[in-house]
Formats: C-alpha cells, sequence, structure tokens
C-alpha cells in the first residue's frame, strides 16, 4: 500500500508511536524481556525506541515526516529492527493490541517514582495495563486551534477504532469482541473521548481539575483518545490499536492528517465543532470495539445503525480533499479494500486459531504479520 506523494511543503508534519507485545520466541507467551529489546534495537533506532510502563511492552516511534511514504519506510525499519533485536535474544514482538499467550495480569512493572504514584494513584487499574495502541501526532501548535479541531475529530474516534480492532483475545481466551483494548481501556478515569471544549484554557482548568481529584500523576496521564501533547506542539489521536502491519498504521496516520485538515478548515470558518450526545458516543464506542470492521457501527449524530464499511466510506469521502492534496487517498482506499477482502485484525487473529484450534499459531500469525521482512519462524507450541 504505497503511493506518490504530494511535493509541497505545506503538508502538516506526522509521527506515529507504535507499541508491541514481547514474546517468548518458542511458547508465544508474553515476558519481561522487553528492556532486552530496547537494548537490541537502540543501535538501529536510537531514541525511535524505548521502553513502556509495563516490561512487557516496547514502543517504536517515528520522527515528524510530512510525506506518508516516508512515515512509512521509518515505520517499517522499526517494526524490523525491533523484531530482529528479538529474535537475536529468542524472543520476538507481535503487534497485537493485547496478549494473546502467557500471564499478563498483573503485568510486572517498569521502576521508578513516577510508575510509583501510578500505583498508588490506579491500583487495580495497572492490573490489565499490558495492551498496545498506535499514536498519531499531527503538528498543530496553535493550542486555542487545536483544541477546536479535537471538537470535530471526536465524531470519527468510534470509527478509528472499527477500523483498526486488533485485540481479541485476553487472558488466553476470545473475548468475543474486535477490540478488547478498548474495553479495557476505558475503565480509566481519563481514557475515552474529551469533553466538549472551546479553548486552550478550558483545556489545562479540566487538565487542573483532574491533577486536583487526584485523577492523573502529571499531565502526561491525560489518556483522552485526542488530546494536545504534553511534550510536542501536536494534537494527538490515540484511540486505536496498534495494527498488524506497519501500511495499516501508515495509512491510519494518512487519513487522521487529512482529517486534521478538513476540521481545521471547518475551524477556521468559525465552526467550533458537533456538541455530540455521551451516550451516543458510548453507544458508538461498545459497538465497534464489539463488532470491529465485521458488523454495523453506530452513527453518533442519529444513533442510527449503520454498516461499518459504510461509516468508514463516509469517513474518507470526509477526508477526500486533504487526502488528495497530500497524494494520500490511494493509499486510504486501498487499505479499507484489504479490510473488506482480509477482515480487520481481530478477524485475521482468528482466521490463523481457525485453522488447527491454536492460540501459539495466532502469536505465529502475528508476529509474522509485525516485520515480514524479518523471517520469525513458523512453528508455534501446542495451545
Amino acid at each position: 500500500m504505497t503511493t506518490r506523494q504530494h511535493s509541497g511543503s505545506a503538508l502538516a508534519p506526522v509521527g506515529v508511536e507504535e507499541e508491541f507485545l514481547v514474546v517468548d520466541a518458542d511458547r508465544g507467551e508474553v515476558v519481561p524481556e522487553a528492556a532486552t529489546v530496547v537494548d537490541g534495537a537502540r543501535p538501529a533506532l536510537g531514541a525511535r525506541v524505548g521502553g513502556e510502563i509495563t516490561k512487557l511492552q516496547i514502543e517504536t516511534r517515528t520522527d515528524p515526516c510530512r510525506h506518508v511514504d516516508d512515515l512509512a519506510a521509518q515505520l517499517v525499519e522499526g517494526r524490523a529492527a525491533v523484531q530482529s533485536a528479538a529474535l537475536s535474544a529468542g524472543l520476538r514482538v507481535i503487534a497485537s493490541g493485547s496478549p494473546v499467550l502467557g500471564h499478563a495480569v498483573p503485568p510486572p512493572m517498569t521502576e521508578g517514582p513516577r510508575q510509583d504514584r501510578g500505583n498508588a494513584t490506579f491500583r487495580g487499574l495497572h492490573d490489565e495495563l499490558a495492551i498496545c495502541a498506535v499514536h498519531v501526532h499531527v503538528e498543530q501548535p496553535d493550542r486555542d486551534r487545536a483544541v477546536l479541531i479535537g471538537n470535530h475529530l471526536r465524531e470519527h474516534l468510534p470509527v478509528f477504532i472499527a477500523l483498526t480492532a486488533n485485540s481479541p483475545y485476553w487472558a488466553q481466551r476470545d473475548t468475543g469482541y474486535a477490540s478488547w483494548r478498548s474495553v479495557t481501556w476505558g475503565r480509566w478515569p481519563v481514557a475515552g473521548p474529551p469533553p466538549y471544549l472551546t479553548s486552550a484554557r478550558q483545556y489545562d482548568d479540566h487538565v487542573d481539575t483532574l491533577r486536583e481529584a487526584g485523577a492523573i500523576v502529571d499531565s502526561g496521564t491525560i489518556f483522552w483518545d485526542v488530546r494536545l501533547s504534553a511534550n510536542h506542539p501536536t494534537i494527538e489521536v490515540r484511540v486505536a490499536d496498534v495494527p498488524l502491519a506497519a501500511a495499516e498504521s501508515a495509512a491510519l496516520a494518512a487519513l487522521v492528517r487529512a482529517l486534521v485538515v478538513v476540521a481545521g478548515e471547518a475551524v477556521d470558518r468559525g465552526d467550533e465543532g458537533p456538541e455530540l450526545a455521551p451516550e451516543l458516543m458510548r453507544l458508538a464506542y461498545w459497538r465497534a470495539a464489539r463488532d470491529g470492521m465485521g458488523g454495523h457501527g453506530v452513527d453518533v449524530a442519529t444513533g442510527r445503525l449503520l454498516p461499518a464499511a459504510a461509516l468508514a466510506e463516509r469517513l474518507v469521502d470526509r477526508a477526500g480533499p486533504a487526502l488528495d492534496e497530500a497524494g494520500d487517498r490511494e493509499r486510504v482506499r486501498a487499505w479499507l479494500a484489504w479490510l473488506a477482502t482480509d477482515g480487520d485484525g481481530a478477524t485475521r487473529q482468528r482466521a490463523a486459531q481457525a485453522v488447527r484450534g491454536r492460540l501459539s499459531d495466532v502469536v505465529d500469525e502475528i508476529a509474522n504479520r509485525t516485520a515480514p521482512e524479518v523471517s520469525t519462524g513458523e512453528e508455534g507450541t501446542a495451545a
């Protein structure tokens, strides 16, 4: 899924963070060896690889890129580097929103004062923290404008969940959901869609309220699915499961950036975004997490059920002018066609188990799709 990119320099830079689980190469079980993989990949990736809050996870990052071809190349490079580092240590990394095999509840946490504050604050919520997402950053230095753009993006969040659904298994069983990560993550007091806000000052006031209530450790633990980055001049969309393939993350980034552009144009016309009914948003989140792209989703403006594919097509149509300007429409259309043929990540995970009824085959399939350029072996263990 590649495309020729627009040659202009006015495109907003976009960057991506992908989270992965570390598993034993033979057993396919999650193991607390994240530091081993990070150390092994650092010569190739430098600051573009790091640990996460649990010892089961790692994260790769791209540099800000104006053209999605460049972004996609960095995503492939990052996945190949961490997979190669893992294999050299008898491990593998898998791009799955949730663990398939092994004991991940509670996960072994990294140590440090910030983590201690998090444990004291969130307590049992940390028990189900071994989950992996993909975060898309789009440069937006005007914080007031970014907040209003976030209002427009809120209605698209359930569709992003469906498009990237890739976490059907939990505690070594099929949950019946396409994105179980979205369900577990929704328990947090600062997760889910952000509130409707009209200025950066109001955004900061909400953060102060959460801090005073003891609901966050610091500004970095604002986990809204659209937020202003605490460290970069970006608006960050963090609602999605990490996809199986790097090309899917690249296509998601292209779509998110295009929608940011379209939303920004609406803001510049004086449109501060739709105020959505919270109960419809909650319903749409649940339905998207349950069915992914294989069923129906909720139109958050009307409450009507529509095929998930139709909601995704409508989203691409909305983003169309900005996708064309960036040269990204073909990439995103190819992604939708791929999903229509092979199904979302959850569907592909389940298809791997259906062949022999073995969860180890699911882990093998994920590992092979995570970095197909790197041979991971195909022999699983009975499970």
